[in-house]
């Protein structure tokens, strides 16, 4: 059985990573951090835009800032063009 992260990368996802600051409730002048990483489709981030909404919406903590990277998984074969033939014994 294939697995779902391995079918979301064949149809073009790729792993993303997000770091949130935002700040504290309590204390709205210290900011904590929080990772997410899930698979998402670039550059557009339905994923992501959708857990940001729900934050907003649902939690204490605003905002601060948003770092994303991004990476596909899966990729294209690279080709190059060797000129020359190696034989190794």
């Amino acid at each position: 059985m294939v697995s779902k992260d391995f079918q979301l990368q064949l149809k073009g996802y790729g792993l993303t990573t997000v770091e949130i600051l935002y700040h504290m409730p309590d204390h709205p002048k210290l900011l904590q951090q929080f990772i997410w990483q899930e698979y998402d489709l670039a550059p557009l981030f339905p994923g992501l835009k959708k857990f940001l909404d729900f934050w907003q919406r649902e939690l204490e903590g605003a905002l601060h800032s948003v770092r994303v990277a991004h990476a596909n998984l899966i990729k294209p074969a690279e080709w190059k063009l060797v000129d020359g033939l190696f034989r190794l014994n």
